[in-house]
């Protein structure tokens, strides 16, 4: 028999029964009953029920056994009782009665228990990672993970692509995140980085006549963190492709993702690749408040800045005289109570705001129609009861009584809205209202169940500005990957940089970017004209991206591709709300690694290999 194991704690069942095994793992619980000790043990693959009573040779030692000890046992296997099977695991019908056991490892007071679903802090869970790990759910998202990995690359590959990997070391460029520089013993004073992605190696990759790359590559960028961001390195499903245009790489890369989902996504339904709507950037901003909507939530923002121009809510419309401003309306369908509308206002001042306006429709009242009409209500209730007054709606709310019926009326004709809706109000300029409207309609989505919890919708946003303005400056710099290709090529360039658009695309799905790519920029003219408008002279093009410009001179064919964030995807098929449940070993909110203890103080020794000094801050 082997050293360890005969079988995995998710093997046995009815067939082995009267066998001799071999067992190894933890001790997932231990149960006293009136001296029968019954032990859950488990390994990565399952749990099997072991017992001990006083006839076997080690229930001295068995007693001694605690929770999360790492133990082998020898035992036979038994059927259970009927009113005992466990049909919620594998290996429910059986149990071992154990005839020898050894302590493989025994085990401290843990930091956290791994039975049960106690939540414990996060810092304490990184810490103590490797504890963490062994709880069910973090298997279960580890293993789904190197699943997801899998059959990515299988796919890519019946798509006739092979795997390249590209320089972990290499030198520093803008990729709209700050590099991790490495110091070079070799070159006192000079620095490595790591990469962001290898976008300038897969391009060259094109240039050098591969035709089709990917690679599960890990990616380093030094950001701040968010529940779905690491704030040091990830790893992306990088692609390239030649002599393809934007909808090739739809055509190529939408299949895959589309498959992984099916395959791993459970019930959750995916919509098919080619009912993936391609929504302009412009649009996407105006109507769902982000470049990553969530089209499981149906509301659809709109301007209504007529409604509110020369009205009589002043806020509105003194703003509106102001050059580049806008009103525009969330619609609530369902959301027409002063509770909710509220609670929404409530939202909006914890975002920052003064408040959200708002309205919502009601049936009419017989006090409202009295009042209207100049009669008593006695005699509006006889009205209705005789059937020559039918109620109808009325608008509620602050804004409703400042704008006026006829308004109110137009803005509710508008959002095809009725009796038990409501609709917010938020203006100004776009941009610095849009993400708190973006997120408004994400709150009022669930908050009113409008959001579709059973799927996964995705979506193509097209068509994103290459260039944008400092507000406070003017100063032109790149909004987006400087290395697209700007839509109308050079022609484009000598116009408005503000209104080149550059065939540069995301994908989102549920509300998060999982992929971003672009055609690429492959011309040197229209390289150096595209950085030139953003502030980069020829001699720094060519200092700071001089591989690129130099293979662009020699015969550089058209290319493009994108890059999936693979721990967003994973993350998004766990059904989790933080990146960090679907890592292995993870930094904490403030960069750390609280278990390897990194960042640390290098030795001096290290610091004077690589001739570098440490000034100490104040």
């Amino acid at each position: 028999m082997h050293a360890f194991r005969s079988h995995t704690c998710a093997d046995l069942n009815k067939s082995n029964v009267g066998e001799t095994v071999r067992l190894s793992g933890w001790v997932h619980r231990i149960r006293d009953h009136g001296g029968i000790l019954f032990v859950d043990l488990r390994d990565h693959y399952g749990i099997t029920q072991v017992l001990c009573d006083p006839d076997s040779p080690v229930f001295s030692e068995m007693e001694k056994v605690r929770s999360e000890w790492c133990i082998r046992i020898d035992g036979n296997v038994k059927a259970r009782d009927e009113d005992l099977v466990n049909d919620k695991i594998p290996t429910g019908e059986i149990e071992v009665f154990v005839r020898d056991l050894e302590v493989l490892g025994d085990a401290d007071e843990l930091p956290l228990m791994v039975f049960g679903d106690q939540e414990y802090p996060e810092e304490t869970r990184l810490k103590y990672r490797f504890l963490d790990l062994r709880r069910e759910q973090m298997q279960q998202n580890m293993t789904l993970r190197s699943d997801v990995v899998a059959s990515m690359r299988k796919r890519m590959w019946d798509k006739n692509f092979r795997e390249y990997q590209t320089p972990i070391i290499t030198a520093s460029s803008p990729e709209g995140a700050r590099d991790f520089l490495v110091p070079s013993r070799l070159h006192p004073g000079k620095f490595y980085a790591l990469p962001q992605a290898p976008q300038q190696f897969k391009q060259l990759m094109m240039v050098a006549g591969f035709d089709k790359y990917f690679q599960i590559a890990p990616c380093f960028r030094d950001e701040d963190p968010r529940a779905d961001r690491s704030p040091t390195d990830f790893y992306q499903l990088d692609m390239e492709m030649s002599f393809v245009e934007q909808q090739d790489v739809f055509d190529t890369i939408a299949p895959v993702l589309a498959g992984v989902f099916e395959e791993f996504g459970g019930d959750r339904k995916v919509d098919a690749p080619q009912d993936w709507p391609q929504i302009p950037y412009a649009e996407a901003a105006l109507k769902y408040g982000s470049d990553k909507p969530d089209l499981r939530n149906p509301i659809e923002m709109q301007v209504v800045s007529e409604h509110f121009a020369g009205s009589g809510f002043a806020i509105f419309a003194k703003l509106l005289e102001q050059e580049g401003t806008e009103v525009r309306a969330i619609p609530a369908p369902t959301g027409g109570s002063r509770k909710f509308c509220d609670r929404m206002n409530k939202f909006a001042q914890q975002e920052g705001l003064p408040g959200m306006g708002y309205i919502f429709w009601r049936k009419q009242s017989a006090d409202t129609i009295a009042q209207e009409q100049g009669i008593s209500v006695k005699e509006v209730n006889a009205k209705i009861k005789a059937g020559e007054i039918v109620l109808g709606e009325e608008a509620a709310g602050p804004l409703a009584k400042n704008i006026g019926p006829e308004r109110t009326e137009a803005i509710r004709q508008q959002l095809g809205l009725g009796v038990g809706d409501a609709a917010f109000f938020l203006g100004g300029k776009p941009k610095a209202f849009e993400p708190v409207a973006g997120r408004a309609r994400n709150v009022i989505g669930e908050e009113l169940g409008l959001t579709d919890k059973n799927r996964f919708a995705f979506a193509w946003i097209v068509d994103f500005p290459i260039y944008e303005a400092d507000e406070e400056t003017g100063k032109i710099d790149f909004e987006h990957n400087p290395f697209s290709m700007p839509q109308g090529g050079l022609d484009a360039l000598n116009g408005d940089p503000l209104a080149v658009k550059g065939y540069q695309y995301d994908l989102a799905c549920n509300g998060y970017e999982l992929v971003s790519g672009a055609i690429r920029n492959h011309k040197p003219e229209i390289m150096l004209k595209a950085f030139e408008l953003a502030g980069y002279d020829e001699n720094e093009v060519k200092s700071r991206f001089g591989a690129l410009y130099k293979a662009f001179q020699y015969g550089a064919p058209p290319h493009g591709g994108c890059a999936a964030g693979v721990d967003r995807i994973v993350m998004l098929l766990a059904d989790q709300q933080n990146i960090r449940e679907v890592m292995l070993f993870p930094m904490n909110q403030r960069a750390e690694d609280l278990m390897m203890n990194a960042p640390s103080e290098p030795a001096a020794e290290q610091l004077m290999e690589l001739n570098l000094r440490v000034i100490p801050q104040e």
